[in-house]
C-alpha cells in the first residue's frame, strides 16, 4: 500500500476506536463528574495508559519492526519468529513481575499518587483495589505491542489498530448499566483486564493467519534478544517521552482535588489528532524508511518524510487551531451533562488550549523519530526525549505551584510545560537530521505548510465567530450537541476549501496518494479473510 494508504487505514480504525472512547468518557464524566470517583478512574488508568502509549501506540513497534524486518530479510520467517518468541517470552515475564510488585506495593503508593484524598481511608481502600484490578493490563499490552509490530511488518496495520475498540466496548458496559458508583468504578477496573486478554488473543489470532508461528516460553536473555531490547527499549523511552511528562503531570495533580480528572479529560481531547494521525503516520513510515535506507536511497527517504509530514500537517493543523480558539465550545457541548458541570468544562477548556497549540509537536516527534529507528539508532531520540522531559518536568513544577500561589489553576501550567517540552524535542531531532543531511525541510514542503497554515486561518477565524455565539447556536439548533457537529461539520467543509483555493493540496496529489504502490508492502497474499482492511 501507499504511505497514505496505509495511515488511513490505521486513522479509519483508530478513529473508530477513539468515538468509543470518547462514548465511555461521557458515560464516565455523567456518572463521576470532576470529583474524588473520577480522579480514581483516572489514577487506576495511569498506569495502563503510559504503557498502552508506549507499546501499543507506536512507540515500541516503531523500534522493534526495523529489528525484525531485518532478520526477517536476511534470515527468514523461521529465524523471524524465533527471535520474536524469545523477545516475547523475555519482556512479557519483566512485566508480570513488575506487576504483581506493583500491586502488591499499592497501598504505599497510592498515598503519593493521589494525596488529595490520603486522609480518607476508604477513598484510598477503593483506589488501591480499583489500580490492582487495572494492573494485568499491562502485560496484556507487552503481548499486543510485539504482535502488533509483526503485524505491521508485515503490510497488515488494520487489526492493529482496531483493537483498543474492545477497551472501550468493555469498559462502557459496567459503567453504564451498573447502579451503584462504587460497584461501577470496580466493574469498569475489571473490563480494563478483560478487554486487553480480548486484545492479546485476537492479534494472536491475526499473527496465527498471516502464517507466523509464535510461542511464550522460559525467558532467556540470548544474544539476538538483548540486540533487540538494547534498541527497542531506547527507542519505546524516545517514543514515549510524552507519557513519562504526562505520569509526571499525573503525580503532581494528585494533590489538587479534581485536578487529574481535568488533566483526563484534556488529554483524552489533545491526544484525538495524535493517535489517529501522528501514531498513523508514523507507523506507516517505518517499514518505508527501513526499505529505503537499506537500499542506501536518501531521496527516497527524504520523500517518504517528505509525503509523512505533509500529510500529517494536513490534518493536525486545522486540529490544533480548533483546539485552541473553541475549547469550551467542544467540552461544554460534548461533556457536560449529569455530574459534569459547566464550570467543569471551563476549567477543562483552559487546560485544553494550552495542550492545543503543542498538537503539532506532538505529531511531529512521531514522525521525525522513524528516521532515526529505521537506521536503528534510538540512542539519540531516547537522549533528546529526555530532554524535553526534563523542560516539561521543572518547568511544569514551577508553574504548577507558582499558579497556585497566584490563585491561578496549576494544572494550565503543566499544559503549557508539556506542550513546550514537546516543542524542545522537535526541533533537536530535526536539527540533528538536517545538520547529517538525512533530511531538511524541502521548498516544496516549506510551500505547502505555508498554504496549511493560511488555510488553517481561515477555518480558526470562522470558527472563533462561532464559538463566541455558541450559546445562541445551541439554541437555535435545539441541542448544544446539534450544535458542536455542525460546527465542526463547517469548519471541515471551509477548511477543505481553503486547503483546495490554496492549493495546499490538489485533487490529483489526493487521487496519486491513495493510488497502491507496485511491490509495495501488502500489496499480495493478505490475510485470509481480509483482516489488512
Amino acid at each position: 500500500m501507499s504511505l497514505a494508504r496505509n495511515t488511513f487505514v490505521q486513522t479509519g480504525m483508530t478513529l473508530g476506536s477513539r468515538l468509543l472512547g470518547f462514548a465511555r468518557d461521557l458515560v464516565l464524566n455523567a456518572r463521576f463528574g470532576q470529583g474524588p470517583m473520577m480522579d480514581i478512574f483516572a489514577t487506576a488508568l495511569m498506569f495502563p495508559n503510559l504503557f498502552r502509549r508506549l507499546f501499543a501506540e507506536g512507540a515500541f513497534a516503531q523500534a522493534f519492526v526495523p529489528s525484525y524486518g531485518k532478520v526477517r530479510a536476511e534470515e527468514g520467517e523461521e529465524a523471524a519468529a524465533k527471535i520474536a518468541s524469545q523477545t516475547l517470552s523475555f519482556l512479557l515475564a519483566v512485566v508480570v513481575a513488575f506487576c504483581i510488585v506493583a500491586q502488591l506495593a499499592m497501598a504505599w503508593i497510592m498515598p503519593v499518587l493521589l494525596s488529595a484524598y490520603a486522609a480518607d481511608a476508604e477513598m484510598m481502600k477503593l483506589a488501591t483495589l480499583v489500580t490492582q484490578l487495572t494492573m494485568p493490563y499491562l502485560a496484556c499490552m507487552t503481548l499486543a505491542a510485539l504482535l502488533s509490530g509483526v503485524l505491521n511488518t508485515g503490510g497488515r496495520f488494520a487489526l492493529s489498530a482496531g483493537v483498543p475498540i474492545l477497551l472501550n466496548v468493555c469498559t462502557i458496559v459496567p459503567v453504564f448499566f451498573l447502579q451503584d458508583q462504587k460497584t461501577a468504578l470496580v466493574g469498569a477496573a475489571i473490563a480494563v483486564t478483560v478487554a486487553g486478554v480480548l486484545q492479546a488473543g485476537l492479534l494472536w489470532w491475526g499473527v496465527r493467519r498471516l502464517g507466523v508461528k509464535l510461542s511464550v516460553g522460559v525467558p532467556v536473555l540470548t544474544g539476538p534478544v538483548k540486540k533487540v531490547l538494547m534498541l527497542a527499549i531506547p527507542g519505546a523511552l524516545a517514543g514515549g517521552a510524552m507519557q513519562i511528562s504526562s505520569l509526571v503531570s499525573q503525580i503532581l495533580t494528585g494533590s489538587d482535588e479534581g485536578a487529574r480528572s481535568v488533566l483526563y479529560n484534556a488529554d483524552r481531547l489533545y491526544q484525538l489528532p495524535l493517535g489517529l494521525v501522528g501514531v498513523a503516520v508514523g507507523l506507516a513510515l517505518v517499514p518505508r524508511l527501513t526499505k529505503a535506507f537499506v537500499a542506501g536511497d536518501a531521496r527516497g527517504a527524504q520523500t517518504t518524510l517528505d509525503d509523512g509530514i505533509g500529510l500529517a500537517m494536513a490534518f493536525t493543523i486545522p486540529a490544533a487551531a480548533a483546539l485552541m480558539v473553541m475549547p469550551f465550545f467542544i467540552i461544554d457541548a460534548t461533556v457536560t451533562r449529569g455530574a459534569f458541570t459547566s464550570d467543569d468544562a471551563r476549567r477543562t477548556a483552559e487546560v485544553l488550549r494550552h495542550f492545543g497549540w503543542g498538537v503539532p509537536a506532538f505529531v511531529l516527534t512521531k514522525v521525525l523519530t522513524p528516521p532515526f529507528f529505521a537506521r536503528q539508532d534510538t540512542q539519540r531520540p531516547m537522549r533528546y526525549a529526555f530532554a524535553s522531559v526534563g523542560v516539561t518536568v521543572v518547568l511544569g513544577a514551577a508553574l504548577f505551584f507558582g499558579f497556585g500561589r497566584m490563585g491561578l489553576d496549576g494544572v494550565i501550567g503543566l499544559a503549557i510545560a508539556t506542550s513546550l517540552g514537546a516543542w524542545v524535542n522537535v526541533a533537536l531531532l530535526a536539527g540533528t537530521l538536517a545538520r547529517e543531511g538525512t533530511w531538511k525541510i524541502g521548498p516544496a514542503l516549506g510551500d505547502r505548510l505555508v498554504r496549511l497554515s493560511i488555510a488553517t486561518g481561515v477555518m480558526a477565524g470562522a470558527l472563533g465567530v462561532v464559538a463566541y455565539f455558541y450559546p445562541t447556536l445551541a439554541e437555535l439548533f435545539w441541542r448544544k450537541e446539534v450544535a458542536i457537529v455542525l460546527a465542526c461539520l463547517f469548519g471541515a467543509a471551509l477548511y477543505g476549501v481553503a486547503v483546495l483555493a490554496t492549493r495546499a493540496v490538489t485533487i490529483a496529489e489526493m487521487r496519486a496518494a491513495l493510488r497502491r504502490e507496485p511491490g509495495a508492502l501488502g500489496g499480495g497474499g493478505g490475510l485470509p479473510g481480509g483482516l489488512d482492511g
